[in-house]
C-alpha cells in the first residue's frame, strides 16, 4: 500500500447501527455481528493513523425532514409500514433516526474520530452521492481506498463499487466489516468485490502493510 495516496474509509459505525439503544436494535435487528467487529475496526483505524493515512468516517446524516431522500428509499426504510424509518422518532426522547447532529447519527464512542480525522455525511447507501466525498479525496490526492465498517453487503459494498466507478482502487478489509445479513449474503458481497471491483485483505495484513 502506498500510504501517501491511500485513505481508510470507515462506514456507518454509528450509534443507530451499533448501539443497543440505537435504531437497528429498536427495529429488532440482531446487531451481534456488528458489535463484534468494533475491536477489528479499532485496530484498523489505529493502523491507518500509524501508517499516516487519512481516516474518513463516512456516516449517514440526513435532513430532519428527509427531503433529500426518494419516496421509494423512505418506503424501504420503513419496511413498507412495518418499522420506524429514516428521520422518524424511535427513542423515548423522540429523537429521529440518522439525522445529522443527533446521538444516533454520531460515531460510537469506541471509535470516536480524532481531530485529524475527516467526517463526511451521506444520504444514500453509497457515499459518493450528494456530498463532498469525491472532492475531499481528490484534494488529498488519494487514489486507493480501504474500506471497513457496516454493513458489508449494503453501504460498504455500494460505496466501494462507486469508488471504482469514479476511478479509485479499492480494498475491502474483510474482517473489519460486518452485517446482520446471513453468512451467505456476506460471502457473496466479498466474492463480488474480489471478482469485479478490487481486493480483499485482513486486519492483520493491513496492520503490517508498509
Amino acid at each position: 500500500i502506498d500510504a501517501a495516496r491511500t485513505a481508510l474509509v470507515v462506514v456507518d459505525m454509528q450509534n443507530d447501527f451499533c448501539h443497543d439503544e440505537g435504531w437497528f436494535a429498536a427495529r429488532g435487528v440482531d446487531i451481534g455481528a456488528i458489535q463484534a467487529v468494533v475491536p477489528h475496526v479499532r485496530l484498523t483505524i489505529d493502523a491507518a493513523h500509524d501508517h499516516g493515512m487519512p481516516v474518513i468516517f463516512l456516516n449517514w446524516g440526513i435532513r430532519a425532514d428527509a427531503l433529500e431522500m426518494s419516496v421509494g428509499q423512505l418506503a424501504f426504510g420503513r419496511l413498507f409500514g412495518r418499522a420506524t424509518g429514516y428521520a422518524e422518532a424511535y427513542r423515548a426522547a423522540g429523537e429521529p433516526a440518522l439525522v445529522t447532529g443527533t446521538w444516533g447519527a454520531a460515531t460510537i464512542d469506541a471509535l470516536a474520530p480524532q481531530p485529524r480525522d475527516i467526517v463526511v455525511h451521506k444520504n444514500r447507501f453509497s457515499g459518493f452521492w450528494h456530498n463532498e466525498l469525491d472532492a475531499v479525496l481528490r484534494r488529498l490526492d488519494v487514489t486507493t481506498l480501504c474500506f471497513a465498517g457496516v454493513n458489508t453487503d449494503r453501504c460498504v459494498l455500494a460505496s466501494l463499487q462507486d469508488a471504482t466507478f469514479a476511478g479509485y482502487d479499492a480494498v475491502l478489509i474483510d474482517d473489519a466489516t460486518a452485517t446482520p445479513s446471513s453468512a451467505i449474503v456476506r460471502e457473496a458481497a466479498c466474492t463480488i468485490v474480489r471478482q469485479l471491483y478490487g481486493f480483499t485483505t485482513t486486519v492483520d495484513a493491513f496492520v503490517d502493510a508498509h
